[in-house]
């Protein structure tokens, strides 16, 4: 089994923004390979998939961003998953607007759910795909920025991603971390 996680905030008011493109994500990949509605568990909303044969958890933690290493380090206990079942979907400021980055390792780059993720799990030995929200614009405090909306111009470079990295995520499940990067680096 797999366990794919998008990270973002819960709450109405962050609906939306540059920090939740996991959630986006996931309610695609829930759209196009879920089976049911979502069920609360691990302290996030957990809904089953079938990614092309492969059982999937898609796992939203409600913890805040700051926190979501909680509801992974559950999962992934309860499951009894090896970290190299783990796909983590975050937000990358770093990374050009749209720009999806698939990698099998490495560090939070200051991406705070990764952080915590990092922290509670021990290691940083776990896939993760990065979304570029592009950087803030000059003179923005980067949380304010993270915490805002995409602009309309911005909204449909957002909606090719996540329909990307839903389309990743289905190849990094059967395919595996190397075809992945190579098909969508």
């Amino acid at each position: 089994m797999k366990l794919v996680v998008g990270l973002g905030n819960p709450e109405r008011k962050y609906q939306g923004t540059r920090h939740n493109v996991g959630f986006l994500v996931l309610a695609e990949l829930a759209r196009r390979r879920g089976s049911g509605r979502p069920k609360a568990k691990f302290h996030g909303e957990v809904v089953e998939a079938d990614l092309g044969g492969e059982k999937a958890l898609l796992l939203s933690p409600l913890t805040y961003m700051n926190r979501s290493g909680i509801s992974v380090q559950e999962a992934i206990a309860f499951h009894k998953l090896a970290t190299e079942d783990l796909l983590v979907i975050c937000d990358d400021l770093n990374l050009p607007l749209a720009k999806l980055r698939v990698r099998a390792s490495g560090s939070s780059g200051g991406q705070k759910g990764l952080d915590d993720i990092i922290r509670r799990l021990g290691t940083e030995e776990f896939c993760r795909l990065r979304i570029g929200i592009g950087p803030p614009p000059e003179g923005w405090d980067a949380s304010d920025y993270v915490l805002g909306k995409f602009t309309r111009l911005e909204i449909p470079p957002i909606e090719d991603a996540v329909s990307r990295a839903a389309d990743a995520v289905a190849c990094w499940a059967t395919e595996g971390i190397g075809d992945c990067m190579n098909r969508y680096n």
